[in-house]
């Protein structure tokens, strides 16, 4: 792959915006992602939008930007996110997360930018910005076009859903086109026809009023460390289905031909052990690793800690104990009342030895959408067009809680085309996006708006 002119500015501008370190979870930040915030509003201007403003909120501001071409002409709506996750640990980074360097990989041997955010979201966020760009510039640009793009999406979107209360007939569209997923392979791309829902607690354990010597008060009163890790413990059967009653009440079983499209990913087990380092899996019995982790419902512990961690030794009973527990749903389940029925199940289970408070954070509800969706119709069209191969329909195991609002609030289907891979090591040290797939995601959109008009006109 020869970088040209072209090319090569859009990479030196790629590498400005993820040189922001957003980090939308951390108060010490906040600057930066106001910064970020006014680089993406001019990024739209220059791009074509025709207004472009900044939005604030309770929280981090929103950017929304448009171009209005025809008020008969479809609209399609843009959502991304500038926003990234903490990048710790950082010495487990080759090189700085927020001073962005192209390396040759294994896989991509033209080339991939290496820094947080490259993938997950600016680095597809910026596909849609330029793939808009040239369709302006070349004068074929033959619909409307929303940009909504927020600085919140690494924690929960906690504001976006009031804000599109608020705006319903400012971002009023036919469709929503989201890239923040990812593909089964380089050559081989993938539709996310569904995304799993998220519910996320807090669960803390209080015993002694202080931390005890263990020598002089151990066996004889509550360890809020063993005790949690006991109720923890009882959230699994031996068939590694989750305990909490009612849970699996509303799950809808997978279609069976939505089950054999999923199935048409070519997936070795054994390359996936060795990819992330274990030497067996384990999971819901009678379901295959990738229902597992995409259309099953799951629920995992994210961390656990209390008492003395640091070197050393240090011999305490310690007063107090917590847990961050997130759950993974699937159709029909609710999050919030999945949260409930967590919340009732652990109080039940609980030591009355020691005092219990259990933090609910906001979640989402899973997403579906149907492979005959003239969005899902365009999508397939456009991947075909630009890969030479038809997608595959595939479900996401992660979350973008947003999407199930937009249905509920704006009445509008989201299309999920990614462009990411699963090695990209999105949420984790090294993250990165290939050359490869940022440009032939730019040709893809391309041809997306194109299909998705000529489909709209003949409806």
């Amino acid at each position: 792959m020869i970088i040209n002119k072209i090319q090569k500015k859009y990479i030196d501008q790629l590498k400005d915006f993820l040189a922001f370190a957003s980090i939308s979870a951390d108060s010490n930040y906040f600057a930066q992602v106001n910064q970020t915030a006014q680089w993406v509003k001019n990024a739209l201007i220059e791009s074509g939008c025709t207004t472009a403003t900044i939005y604030p909120t309770k929280g981090h501001p929103v950017v929304v930007g448009s171009r209005i071409v025809n008020s008969k002409s479809p609209t399609i709506m843009i959502y991304g996110h500038y926003d990234v996750q903490p990048p710790d640990p950082l010495d487990q980074w080759e090189t700085d997360p927020f001073k962005p360097i192209v390396k040759k990989t294994q896989i991509h041997p033209e080339g991939a930018i290496f820094a947080r955010g490259a993938c997950d979201d600016k680095g597809q966020l910026f596909i849609h910005i330029k793939a808009f760009e040239e369709l302006v510039r070349d004068n074929e640009l033959d619909g409307n076009v929303i940009f909504l793009i927020e600085g919140e999406e690494e924690v929960g979107s906690t504001h976006l859903e009031e804000f599109i209360t608020k705006h319903k007939q400012m971002l009023k569209a036919d469709l929503i086109l989201i890239s923040d997923t990812a593909m089964i392979s380089k050559f081989q791309p993938s539709i996310t026809t569904g995304l799993r829902g998220l519910s996320y607690l807090e669960v803390q354990l209080e015993g002694p009023s202080i931390d005890l010597h263990s020598g002089v008060y151990g066996g004889a009163v509550p360890n809020p460390i063993n005790l949690l890790s006991q109720m923890i413990a009882q959230l699994h059967d031996e068939d590694q289905k989750i305990t909490i009653p009612g849970f699996y009440d509303n799950v809808v079983p997978l279609d069976e031909e939505s089950k054999v499209e999923i199935l048409k990913e070519t997936f070795d087990l054994e390359d996936f052990k060795q990819s992330i380092g274990i030497k067996d899996i384990i999971g819901e019995k009678d379901f295959t690793t990738i229902e597992r982790k995409s259309t099953r419902p799951s629920l995992d512990v994210n961390g656990l800690w209390g008492g003395y961690i640091l070197e050393g030794t240090k011999t305490v009973i310690p007063s107090k104990a917590t847990a961050k527990i997130s759950m993974r749903l699937v159709p029909n389940q609710q999050w919030d009342i999945i949260s409930k029925s967590f919340e009732d199940y652990l109080k039940k289970i609980a030591p009355v030895s020691c005092k219990i408070t259990i933090k609910t954070y906001q979640g989402g509800d899973p997403y579906v959408v149907s492979r005959n969706h003239l969005g899902y119709r365009a999508a397939h069209s456009a991947y075909q067009k630009a890969f030479g191969i038809a997608p595959i329909a595939t479900r996401g195991g992660g979350s973008i809680p947003i999407v199930s609002s937009f249905e509920k609030v704006l009445g509008i289907k989201s299309i999920l085309m990614g462009f990411g891979l699963d090695s990209d090591a999105i949420h984790s040290p090294n993250e990165h996006f290939g050359l490869y797939n940022f440009f032939k995601g730019i040709e893809t959109v391309k041809y997306f708006y194109h299909h998705y008009t000529k489909l709209f006109q003949q409806v």
